[in-house]
């Protein structure tokens, strides 16, 4: 093979102290495996074991037939029959060799890729399926998508699983959120005059350290800095306003579990809106983000003016708000209008944030020329990954330029 000398190095350093026939057959062994049998594969090498077991569930997923988990056949390069028997139980058992046999990143793309290939979501419905699999936040937004059909005898089941990851995020994702949004509320917060019991004395200690008079042992506070009153009376307002189409299942899940954090600071006013073609507010539910995933429903058409208008409505201290569009801008409803409110909206002192993605999965397809029109508007839209969400935030509160990453790298 052309261009493979590197690699067959590197294969006979591992080889090191093996004899030459051990060598060939373990190349023989991983070829097969990767090239995964069939009348064309030519390595002529029969898997046993783990490693017949291995192959055995790969091919029940990326297999020819697309059979599917719970396909019989044989692991020896020889005719397969994929049969899926598409059956709970030959799924479940499935679920549970893959998780035998790979680590916990790969169960979970092969699970995503099972349910996007294999048609497999009316098993998730089973409580039993639900308790085998691995749970993400991409399962999480196929089990959200499936909601208004889940039975109930499903429905506790499947939100233990949604609850889990929902605390796994809130764990990764809170602390660093709330430091992060409680210093730039501070810094914006601060005043050049304040009142002597509103002072901040380690600051301006700090600042005046130039003004320190050794013979009297003292600093000559030139510039004092303080802050406002933030206890009488709310710092921020923080409007979400996230599109439930199919495409955004997980920037719903990272946003509500945000939502939650924010309406946990009792320095910012958090208010959460979902839409589709219709604007439902789940404000009420922040203290729970599974009561708000579990009051979405991913799917459905897409108005992105009609939400933005009620989220307008709400408004009361534009100067103190900061609305964050989550959204691939795929606009169902009237685009002129939509433009028209953003433009209003930042006109009248509210810091607008668009978001084209709230996940680790990069930029998404999106409408570029809305995209386009926003960023013309002082609104430039991008994707952001969880990890990068709390600066985001502090900047927006701030009103000092969003650290927009490299659109290039995310596509």
């Amino acid at each position: 093979m052309s261009g493979s000398s590197g690699a067959d190095r590197t294969t006979e350093r591992e080889y090191e102290g093996v004899t030459g026939a051990e060598a060939q057959a373990e190349r023989l062994r991983r070829w097969r495996l990767v090239l995964g049998g069939g009348e064309a594969e030519g390595t002529g090498c029969a898997l046993r074991g783990q490693d017949a077991a291995m192959d055995g569930a790969l091919f029940a997923l990326y297999g020819q037939d697309k059979g599917g988990p719970g396909a019989g056949g044989r692991a020896d390069g020889g005719k397969r029959a994929a049969g899926l028997g598409a059956s709970a139980p030959g799924v479940a058992r499935w679920l549970g060799d893959i998780r035998t046999y790979f680590p916990s990143s790969v169960v979970q793309v092969m699970q995503r890729d099972a349910i996007d290939r294999l048609g497999l979501s009316a098993l998730l419905l089973e409580p039993e399926m639900l308790e085998a699999v691995e749970a993400d936040v991409h399962l999480v937004g196929t089990l959200l998508s499936l909601n208004k059909v889940m039975p109930e005898t499903t429905k506790e089941t499947a939100r233990a699983v949604v609850r889990k990851v929902v605390e796994q995020l809130e764990k990764k994702l809170a602390s660093r959120t709330r430091a992060t949004l409680t210093g730039a509320l501070d810094r914006s917060a601060r005043i050049s005059r304040p009142r002597h019991r509103d002072i901040d004395w380690v600051r301006t200690i700090r600042a005046n350290l130039k003004n320190y008079l050794p013979e009297y042992r003292t600093v000559v506070p030139e510039r004092l800095i303080g802050y406002g009153r933030a206890a009488q009376s709310v710092k921020k307002e923080v409007v979400l306003c996230i599109d439930q189409s199919g495409s955004m299942a997980a920037s719903v899940v990272h946003a509500s579990v945000f939502g939650a954090v924010l309406a946990s600071m009792r320095a910012i006013d958090t208010r959460l809106v979902v839409f589709d073609t219709a604007v439902v507010d789940l404000t009420d539910q922040l203290d729970d983000p599974v009561d708000v995933l579990f009051g979405t429903q991913l799917g459905g058409g897409t108005d992105i003016n009609r939400a933005l208008a009620y989220c307008q409505s709400r408004i009361s201290r534009p100067a103190e708000t900061v609305v964050v569009l989550i959204s691939d801008l795929y606009e169902g409803g009237i685009r002129d209008e939509m433009l028209k409110r953003v433009a209003a909206m930042k006109a009248s002192g509210v810091q607008f944030v668009t978001l084209l993605a709230l996940s680790d999965e990069g930029a998404p397809a999106y409408d570029r020329d809305h995209a386009a029109a926003l960023a013309a508007l002082g609104a430039p839209a991008f994707a952001c990954t969880p990890d990068l969400f709390p600066e985001v935030m502090a900047a927006a509160i701030e009103k000092r330029p969003l650290p927009i990453p490299d659109m290039g790298e995310q596509r």
